[in-house]
């Protein structure tokens, strides 16, 4: 009898004709700035930058169960970091953009020693507080502005057809990126190390899991994408502020856009910020109650669907455009010479 033979499947024929579209997608939007009105490209921008923003958090909070509500302070850190090097230094706004984002994630080494001596509630609280304080040292920096902000004077001579051409193109790759990275991250070890370690601490780390440093990796690889969002959202924004820069909103924004769509999958941001930019465009005029609708649309769909509205699908469908689950199958041949029948498992 010989040796039963196994594959491990990673792929599903759903998820090759997912990249296969998105790379059609991706390669009609680089042209919209030939075609595509200013609005309509200043929208997309601004949706980017809620999606990159709200992948980061799902990945940190889905996948890694470190709840934060204070990620804003990387995304005020990057788009300062922005100014500062657009306004002060000379440096080109466009080059800036990624520079930004890597001062975000240096950012989150000191202040992950904070927030890791906290755990639970504590450490979703204490994330705020971060966040809070940061906006309060900015808006007594009268060099940047102080609490009324500054605008974002180095893109003054550079025309607006330009302007808006290069931030688009710059928000289209960032969002391809950020989905890129999240996804390689996630089918790998580390990944599936992130996931051991949600479940539980206790149990991962007698398998060899180190901890500590891969909730380290992960915090600072979030802080580096709501960097890079923070970056984007004032290239275009053209002006900063403490307040818009590090309001608690862009949180709670990106968790009604992740548990609509679906925590702990990358579909689930995608649908969700396309349902929340359709609500906005519907019924923003409508002042604080269209807050209030929010929050009860997301007690409804966290009621109605606890997975989201791409969870209840993929359940019921089978479907994974993004799979990072592996299901591991016996060789047919060899099933069929043990007299064992074909197994799979996920």
């Amino acid at each position: 009898m010989s040796a039963a033979s196994f594959t491990v499947h990673q792929g599903t024929a759903a998820s090759r004709i997912a990249g296969i579209v998105a790379l059609v997608g991706i390669a009609f939007l680089s042209t919209a700035p030939w075609w595509a009105e200013s609005g309509w490209m200043r929208e997309f921008n601004e949706m980017a930058c809620y999606l990159i923003f709200a992948m980061m958090w799902n990945l940190l909070a889905g996948y890694g169960g470190m709840v934060s509500i204070g990620q804003q302070a990387y995304l005020g850190l990057g788009g300062y970091v922005l100014v500062a090097l657009g306004n002060f230094a000379g440096l080109n706004p466009f080059v800036a953009v990624p520079i930004a984002a890597v001062a975000a994630m240096i950012a989150a080494f000191p202040i992950s020693r904070i927030a890791f001596r906290l755990s639970g509630g504590h450490f979703a609280i204490g994330t705020w507080v971060i966040a809070e304080v940061l906006r309060l040292t900015i808006a007594n920096i009268s060099a940047i502005g102080g609490g009324s902000g500054t605008s974002l004077i180095a893109l003054r001579g550079i025309d607006r057809a330009t302007r808006e051409s290069v931030t688009f193109w710059l928000c289209l790759v960032s969002v391809a990126a950020s989905v890129g990275l999240v996804y390689w991250f996630l089918r790998s070890r580390q990944g599936l190390a992130l996931l051991a370690i949600r479940d539980s601490e206790g149990a991962s780390e007698s398998q060899g899991v180190d901890v500590g440093r891969t909730k380290l990796w992960v915090y600072v690889v979030a802080a580096f994408g709501c960097g890079l969002a923070g970056a984007l959202y004032f290239l275009g924004n053209l002006r900063i502020s403490p307040d818009a820069a590090f309001s608690v909103n862009w949180t709670a924004f990106s968790i009604f856009i992740v548990m609509v769509g679906g925590i702990a999958t990358i579909e689930g941001p995608i649908i969700g910020v396309i349902v929340f930019f359709l609500l906005n465009r519907l019924f923003s005029d409508y002042g604080t109650w269209y807050l209030v609708g929010l929050g009860l649309l997301a007690i409804l769909a966290t009621t109605r669907f606890p997975k989201g509205l791409w969870g209840y699908v993929s359940s019921r469908a089978g479907l994974h455009l993004f799979p990072v689950h592996r299901r591991l199958s016996i060789d047919e041949a060899d099933g069929a010479e043990q007299g064992k029948p074909m197994k799979a498992a996920s």
